[in-house]
């Protein structure tokens, strides 16, 4: 048998769902340590230059989910209240520090970790387990199978948090405690549906599913080539940091007009939520882009172009990389306690 085949046609991973949902959530949780500073800067600074009004919105982003932020006033949330002016960036992350500490470049990071962590830990689980099941199963073409499997797995975590996605989105704009939860989801139910719940699925999986599916499908032939090329078995941390970065660039440039669609549906529909109004019907995704090109030219669905690749690249790169070296690690944990019990 081949190299490349043996890379292709492993095993399932040799560790348990549990196992793969743990080292999901450790990377989960790296990456938003890691990335979440570098958009509470991007902020302030925009803010800086253009001043949120109150009631306007804004899309934080801080490498695992979009956070749709509703203006009260100029200076009532954290991550985008300037004291000062900054000249650039390195000079905002000393005055931030400077000024409120520390810990204020994590600002906004516990809805992440509430939200961003089970969905990445069903999203990444679900990818491995369907990703072994379909290798099996397509033979000649389980090259392929990152493809399907990608895509199949970000359906699913988007379809699950959905629902929490727009509940989030309505207590951050109407300012109500977790204690109406309950009466929020009724109500919501009551005046528009169980649908109302899975609002907006429908621009997030026209952006997230063909960049997963284009992500783990060049990922896995990445690190499979960089396998070959150094003539190794088990990736190292630096070929898993490449290929993720890589494959995260190529699919969020391919993606980017819906992207940019996705954060236009998210301002609007959060301002709508601000000012009580979230029972109009909205615009869809192709009357959006209809409107952008008409407003701005073809060239605003790819706004963002160079924002998006220096967050995406490194929190794909950070996120996959640390998943695979938990991987490894209760891998090699497995086999040492396989050993020990067959010289027992």
């Amino acid at each position: 048998m081949m190299f490349s085949d043996r890379m292709s046609g492993q095993s399932p991973e040799n560790i348990t769902p549990v196992q793969q949902m743990v080292a999901s959530c450790s990377g989960a949780i790296l990456t938003s340590l890691f990335v979440t500073p570098l958009d509470v800067v991007k902020i302030r600074l925009q803010a800086q230059r253009n001043p949120f009004p109150k009631g306007k919105c804004f899309v934080y982003c801080n490498g695992l989910m979009d956070h749709i932020c509703v203006c009260d006033n100029g200076n009532s949330k954290a991550w985008y209240k300037a004291p000062g002016r900054f000249s650039g960036t390195l000079d905002a992350f000393v005055q931030i520090v400077r000024s409120e500490g520390i810990k204020s470049l994590w600002s906004g990071l516990p809805p992440t970790l509430v939200m961003a962590v089970p969905a990445t830990v069903i999203y990444f689980t679900s990818y491995d387990q369907l990703c072994a099941s379909l290798r099996l199963r397509m033979g000649d073409h389980a090259q392929e199978a990152p493809l399907l499997a990608g895509a199949l797995a970000r359906v699913g975590a988007a379809t699950v948090i959905s629902p929490l996605e727009l509940i989030r989105t309505k207590l951050q704009s109407q300012k109500q405690s977790y204690g109406e939860l309950t009466y929020l989801i009724r109500s919501a139910v009551q005046t528009e549906g169980w649908r109302s719940l899975w609002r907006g699925l429908g621009p997030t999986l026209l952006r997230d599913v063909p960049f997963s599916a284009m992500y783990w499908y060049n990922y896995e032939r990445g690190k499979r080539w960089l396998c070959e090329r150094y003539r190794t078995r088990e990736p190292t941390f630096t070929m898993t940091f490449v290929s993720g970065a890589v494959s995260g660039s190529i699919a969020s440039i391919v993606t980017l007009p819906f992207d940019v669609v996705k954060t236009r549906r998210q301002v609007e529909l959060g301002e709508l939520q601000a000012k009580n109004l979230s029972s109009q019907v909205r615009s869809s995704t192709l009357s959006v882009m209809s409107r952008i090109v008409a407003q701005d030219g073809f060239s605003a669905l790819f706004a963002g172009f160079l924002p998006r690749l220096i967050k995406v690249a490194p929190a794909c790169a950070i996120m996959i990389s640390c998943y695979e070296l938990g991987k490894a690690f209760f891998r090699k944990q497995n086999q040492e306690r396989r050993t020990f019990t067959s010289q027992t």
